[in-house]
């Protein structure tokens, strides 16, 4: 694309001049700002300019490229400071100098934004406002590839500053990498998910939501498929419910869960897991479901143990056994190694031994494990005869359905079940991408409220674990064509590891410190001064920055067909007094 066919008038337009430059440094420029009195800048081709407003884009005339930067600061000369007056007001008297940092480059003849300054300005360029089109077009005039067809393009809002001038963005520049949605309360950050999800389910996309407060439920059409786990207090219209069977749960889970405390019930829950696994391979030897050990023969259990493609199995996690015999298998674990033969004393290598008195020690264990397999928060697991979600997500990917609605609002807090069961289905998703499902046709899996979900751990302190199947997707899950989108309102709840792998930040309002130290450690292409901008966006307006957009771009979101349900309580309509 050619300045000719996008400008016919030229980029630098005299209407937009602001100033000449001053003074040069590796970073920054400064310009003598010509007419900083103005009260509203001035209006151009249907849109306002500030020429020479903190936050406006730039366009420096170098010496060999243009150079595209951003006012950070205006001000006045320390000794001329006391001569501002109201009279100035409406004149271009004033003396300014505006600080500009220098963002990247911008070739001449073929308008392709690069980051960093091939060419330094020299003093006594011109500095000229930005204009809007070209700003808009930022994200697609940073693309270096070259395609011919008609591309996909999402289309998420217009430059904060010109709502006629639209931006779209190519969806492998927002998920190619990973993307995270991040952003206080009131901020924006879920239009703008629901925003995104919009403009992805136009396309012949798969687009998976975790949905963990329920308020995506108004999402509707023929390309819209909700499913629910537990009991939601308020269900999407034709919401299938499914369960979680605990055949799509690790040991490491299980142990997570039941927490064996001390040193007999972390091996005794072990043993009855390795006992149970046995006992669905080779059904034959098992009385209603488990292992009977107490003062039995050890033949048939070594003989099954020791038959051919059983063995390997035993000590896979991944090896499904039947939980609710678990209580009555520990019991069972609780034996003498040896059984004793008719002489007093004298040991039996072919049988187990009586109960050794162990059981009395794993109480607390039993007692958890009812509590867990009884409990109303894993209804959907151990109690459920609904058709499993993985059926449902195969179902999914076969069909011509485009999101997928997992809602999790149903799922209790109690035994931090729905972070376990997030991280279950996150772990399955995993799965299948390595097992190659994803390559010919990419997906993207949505999390909402990640900060619940990621960095977790569960258990106590002999039987924790990490709950990082989320982490790992980010970390790897692109190579198998599964990405990652975060939404979050606590980028700081996120580790740093985790963020660090997100390609694109859409980053809303936020108002802790914390939080943009986060932001700016993760990514890299932003300093101080970029983020300075985080606190003072206004509700829908984003900052787009990462791998794929070095040049930090102010957008305003455009405001979602399908409203995300996240208002709170109307307190004066419930809380008025009719008289």
């Amino acid at each position: 694309m050619s300045i000719a066919s996008m400008f016919p008038k030229g980029l630098l337009r005299p209407e937009l001049f602001m100033g000449v430059i001053s003074s040069v440094s590796a970073y920054s420029v400064r310009v003598n700002l010509s007419d900083a009195g103005l009260p509203s800048g001035s209006h151009f081709s249907g849109g306002r300019y500030g020429r020479g407003e903190v936050g406006e884009f730039v366009l420096i005339e170098g010496q060999v490229n243009l150079l595209l930067g951003r006012v950070m600061e205006v001000k006045l000369p320390e000794q001329e400071r006391r001569t501002v007056k109201p009279i100035y007001s409406g004149t271009p008297a004033l003396d300014a100098i505006g600080n500009i940092q220098l963002l990247g480059s911008v070739s001449m003849d073929s308008l392709i934004v690069q980051a960093g300054v091939e060419n330094y300005p020299r003093l006594g360029d011109r500095v000229y406002a930005a204009p809007h089109k070209f700003v808009a077009k930022i994200p697609s005039l940073m693309d270096l590839e070259k395609d011919d067809s008609e591309p996909v393009l999402l289309h998420l809002g217009s430059v904060d500053v010109a709502q006629e001038s639209k931006v779209a963005i190519k969806p492998e520049k927002l998920f190619g990498r990973h993307c995270a949605i991040l952003g206080t309360t009131g901020g924006g950050k879920s239009w703008t998910t629901a925003r995104v999800i919009e403009e992805c389910i136009k396309y012949k996309s798969k687009i998976i939501l975790l949905d963990a407060t329920g308020e995506y439920r108004n999402f509707s059409g023929k390309f819209v498929q909700h499913c629910h786990l537990g009991n939601p207090v308020e269900t999407a219209t034709l919401s299938a419910p499914c369960s979680l069977p605990p055949t799509s749960f690790l040991e490491s889970d299980f142990i997570a869960l039941f927490e064996p405390a001390g040193k007999v019930q972390g091996p005794k829950l072990r043993a009855a897991i390795r006992s149970l696994r046995l006992a669905k391979l080779k059904p034959e030897i098992a009385t209603s479901g488990y292992i009977q050990k107490i003062d039995q023969s050890k033949a048939s259990y070594e003989a099954a143990a020791q038959a051919d493609g059983v063995s390997s199995r035993l000590d896979d996690p991944r090896q499904e056994f039947d939980v609710s015999h678990l209580v009555s298998q520990i019991e069972q674990e609780c034996v003498y190694p040896d059984g004793f033969g008719l002489a007093r004393g004298q040991k039996d290598i072919t049988k187990w031994g009586g109960e050794d008195g162990n059981f009395s020690h794993c109480l607390s264990l039993v007692s958890r494990i009812n509590a867990v397999l009884t409990s109303p928060a894993f209804h959907c697991v151990f109690n459920s005869s609904e058709p499993s979600l993985s059926s449902l997500v195969d179902t999914f990917f076969l069909g011509t359905h485009r999101l997928l609605r997992i809602c999790l609002s149903g799922i209790a807090y109690e035994y931090k079940a729905r972070e376990v069961i997030a991280n279950v289905i996150g772990r399955d998703l995993l799965n299948r991408a390595r097992s190659g499902k994803f390559r010919a046709k990419p997906v993207v899996v949505i999390v909402d409220e990640a900060h619940n979900f990621l960095g977790c751990q569960i258990g106590s302190e002999d039987s924790a674990a990490r709950l990082d199947a989320f982490e790992i997707i980010a970390k790897e899950g692109r190579k198998y064509g599964l990405s990652i989108c975060l939404a979050t309102q606590r980028p700081r709840d996120i580790t740093e590891g985790v963020l660090s792998q997100m390609g694109t930040l859409v980053v809303h309002r936020l108002t802790n410190d914390r939080d943009r130290e986060v932001v700016e450690r993760a990514c890299g292409e932003i300093d101080r001064s970029a983020s300075s901008f985080l606190p003072n966006l206004k509700p829908g307006e984003a900052v787009i920055l990462g791998v794929d957009f070095p040049i930090p771009l102010t957008i305003q979101i455009d405001e979602p067909s399908t409203k995300p349900r996240s208002d709170g309580p109307d307190f004066q309509k419930s809380w008025r007094v009719s008289i």
